[in-house]
């Protein structure tokens, strides 16, 4: 019985693990495609968006999914997403 429930456990933090890092590249597509479009801000502004976006990518490199996910989720904020 307890090792059943280790097992879900597991298989719940692998899931959830693999959600986070599925997200963070599509969080900087978004990112990208909204920078593309020249987007309304200042040069400070713009500068702070893309300082989260490559710390997220980075993040991410580093498999730590869940900060990416915060990162990337500050610079969308910023861009109005």
């Amino acid at each position: 019985m307890k090792l059943k429930q280790i097992l879900v456990t597991l298989a719940l933090i692998l899931t959830t693990s693999v959600a986070f890092a599925f997200q963070c590249p599509a969080d900087m597509r978004q990112i990208d495609a909204a920078l593309a479009q020249n987007p309304q801000l200042s040069s400070e502004q713009l500068a702070e968006v893309k300082k989260l976006r490559e710390e997220g990518e980075a993040l991410h490199n580093a498999g730590r999914h869940q900060e990416s996910v915060d990162t990337l989720a500050k610079a969308k904020e910023m861009l109005g997403l």
